[in-house]
């Protein structure tokens, strides 16, 4: 062990390793990943969103994934909230329909896909250590001290939080918001002689003639249940598992007969459930007893703090629910833009004020994804709870995530579109937010997040204080090859790459680019009352950030002979300015006078 590293990880789960591998690769910094376990070791969550595969493959890991034998090849969802009516999804279904090449991930045994991750990293160079854990990080004026378990210390460079949600080291200087309306506890276990969901006889089931694999989730009275198939090794041989879970309530295993922990109590439950119950009818325990874990839905305060170097990244970040299997997606794309903002911010191309906008747009963009998330995920469970009002469990969902909503989150709802896949089963294929309940919490905050004073009567100027200079930022959440938010066109020839990409992520890895192995040049609005404080960063291409300002800079404007000439792209950020305080906006009439903008 030395004495030093330029980045020190805590935790080598799949977003320390990510980001340890990435930093290896692409940088000469020292790193050191400590975790207090010895792989492999159990872990909950098997099933992956596609994501994964193209941040794989950015890591150098995906061929030694797809060379083992702990994955099935896995290509949507099934979604059963209502039996009548259950929804399916295949990955990117929109592009699919064009061009006819199905996206497609994994579901995966935890322990050997982990352990697969965390020994590539120590392969490409980094200095792996298990079975010791962290147990604390003081910041200094240049890095910090790391304290270990075994009594030992270790200085770094910087130190980055990739511990998973149970992080005490973090949790010292750093609030952790519990998503209250999701504090949940799921129960599950393996079983075998369990059937294939892509089997279920029914005409809506797109997966049965090619045998596609997807996941299958079923709601029942006190909850939902997974339902996920896993390559495992018992008694020395390897044999395909189903991962049988119930996320549920805590207060609803109190009730009489649903304390779901006792295995005889579960099995009796998920033999219930419609179109599970076909599946499981002569399933097998691999174990006595059920794994539980509680209250994993989380949001950290900060992400990235720049004067003491102290980052979080994954699940000890932000983990918001298991429904649409986004976790491990998530992690390790955020790694990928954690490994550029270390990059960037230690291979002397920056100065130290872009590197504090950068840092800032990494916590603030995270944050953002975060909390719009977990209002879509709530908009979708507000659905299902208006059809189980005497629901223990549901009748607790749907009405608005405890997010602690501030601007950066209306921000990024203005920002942000309903995320395609969700819209797609929510929707039953129609794809329109118009068939969305107006009134669930994800609808509800966006129109919050409106202006409330923009109206065409309105006249707008910029603050006195508003300045806008060039800069860089992170693209978040920057997944590759995969279909972006519906607000976002692509360029004709960037779909046909994500279209070669996926006919062989091993061989045509390079037919699409990453939107995370570089910054980006943007336009950045800020105040020069505050340069470090809240700023907005604008893409010159697809925001017309430019022709808006040279607009704005005319002088006061009524909002109403303006807002027709305005694209879509430009709307929003006008909006966006509105919300972060650069733009005055007041009754027609009333004194608009604030000073002259700056443009540096």
């Amino acid at each position: 062990m030395r004495e030093y590293y330029d980045v020190v990880i805590m935790g080598g789960g799949p977003a320390g390793s990510t980001l340890g591998a990435l930093l290896a690769q692409r940088t000469d910094l020292r790193v050191a990943i400590f975790d207090k376990e010895v792989f492999p070791r159990e872990h909950i969550g098997e099933s992956f969103a596609h994501p994964v595969v193209p941040a794989l493959q950015e890591s150098g890991a995906l061929p030694k994934v797809l060379a083992s034998p702990c994955w099935v090849k896995k290509f949507g969802g099934i979604y059963a909230w209502d039996p009548e009516r259950p929804s399916v999804a295949l990955f990117d279904k929109r592009p699919y329909e064009s061009d006819g090449v199905l996206r497609w991930t994994m579901h995966v045994d935890r322990a050997e896909f982990d352990h697969i991750l965390l020994d590539h990293a120590a392969d490409v160079g980094v200095e792996v250590f298990q079975g010791l854990a962290v147990d604390a990080y003081e910041p200094g004026s240049r890095g910090g001290l790391v304290r270990l378990a075994d009594g030992s210390e270790v200085r770094a460079g910087y130190f980055v939080d990739a511990s998973g949600r149970q992080s005490s080291v973090s949790a010292a200087r750093n609030k952790r918001g519990w998503l209250s309306n999701f504090k949940n506890i799921a129960i599950w276990q393996h079983f075998t002689n369990s059937g294939q969901t892509q089997n279920i006889e029914a005409d809506w089931n797109v997966f049965t003639a090619d045998n596609l694999s997807p996941i299958g989730c079923f709601a029942f009275r006190d909850g939902w249940c997974w339902y996920i198939p896993v390559p495992k090794v018992i008694d020395g041989k390897r044999v395909l598992t189903h991962s049988i879970g119930i996320v549920t309530n805590p207060a609803v295993l109190k009730e009489p007969g649903s304390d779901f922990t006792d295995q005889e109590t579960f099995l009796a439950a998920v033999r219930q459930v419609p179109y599970l119950k076909d599946l499981i009818a002569d399933a097998v325990p691999v174990a006595d007893g059920m794994h539980t874990a509680t209250n994993y839905s989380r949001v950290s305060e900060e992400f990235a703090h720049y004067d003491e170097r102290h980052l979080l990244v994954g699940d000890a970040a932000f983990f918001v629910d298991p429904l649409f299997s986004s976790g491990v997606a998530v992690a390790l794309t955020q790694a990928a833009a954690l490994a550029l903002l270390l990059q960037k911010t230690t291979d002397g191309s920056l100065g130290e004020s872009d590197q504090r906008h950068l840092w800032q747009d990494y916590n603030a963009k995270w944050h953002g994804t975060a909390e719009t998330f977990a209002l879509m995920i709530d908009q979708w469970y507000h659905a299902i709870a208006k059809n189980n009002p005497d629901s223990a469990y549901w009748s607790t969902r749907g009405t608005g995530a405890d997010l602690g909503i501030r601007e950066q989150t209306f921000d990024a709802l203005l920002n942000t579109a309903f995320q395609d896949g969700l819209l797609e089963v929510m929707t039953h294929g129609s794809r329109q937010v118009a068939d969305l309940d107006a009134t669930g919490p994800f609808l509800a905050a966006s129109a919050l997040a409106e202006p409330a004073d923009l109206t065409d009567g309105a006249v707008i100027s910029l603050m006195g204080t508003t300045a806008v200079k060039d800069s860089v930022t992170l693209l978040v959440p920057g997944f590759k090859a995969t279909n972006p938010p519906i607000n976002i066109q692509l360029p004709p020839a960037v779909l046909a790459g994500m279209t070669e990409y996926w006919r062989n992520p091993l061989t045509n890895h390079d037919a699409v680019p990453s939107p995370l192995r570089d910054t980006v040049p943007c336009r950045r609005i800020y105040s020069t009352d505050d340069p470090h404080g809240v700023t907005i960063d604008a893409d010159v291409r697809r925001d017309g950030v430019d022709e808006l300002w040279v607009l704005l800079a005319g002088g006061p404007l009524k909002y109403g002979e303006i807002a027709e000439r305005l694209t879509p792209a430009q709307t929003r950020l006008l909006k966006r300015m509105c919300v972060s305080g650069f733009l005055r906006v007041v009754p027609e009439g009333a004194d608009t006078s604030g000073g002259a903008p700056v443009a540096t």
